[in-house]
């Protein structure tokens, strides 16, 4: 364990869960290759929102049989 390679980076983690309001600009995911990018989201490395509203997360199968896990946001409605 030299230097602490061991233990993951505290940065680099999911930073906001299902359901979580998140606002424009936000930093949903860091440092993690788990969670690709949806609807209303952006990035590759750093994945954050594009639109104010709440996160959800769907799973869809790929053509080669592997599923992969999207995180998206739903829009907030506004008030007119």
């Amino acid at each position: 364990m030299a230097g602490g390679f061991s233990t993951p980076k505290k940065d680099e983690q999911l930073k906001a869960s299902g359901g979580q309001k998140v606002k424009t600009g936000q930093i949903l995911v860091r440092g993690i290759n788990t969670y690709k990018v949806g609807k209303n989201v952006r990035g590759s490395g750093t994945v954050f929102s594009l639109v104010c509203g709440t996160v959800y997360f769907t799973r869809k199968k790929t053509p080669h049989g592997k599923v992969r896990t999207f995180i998206n946001v739903m829009p907030e409605k506004t008030k007119k």
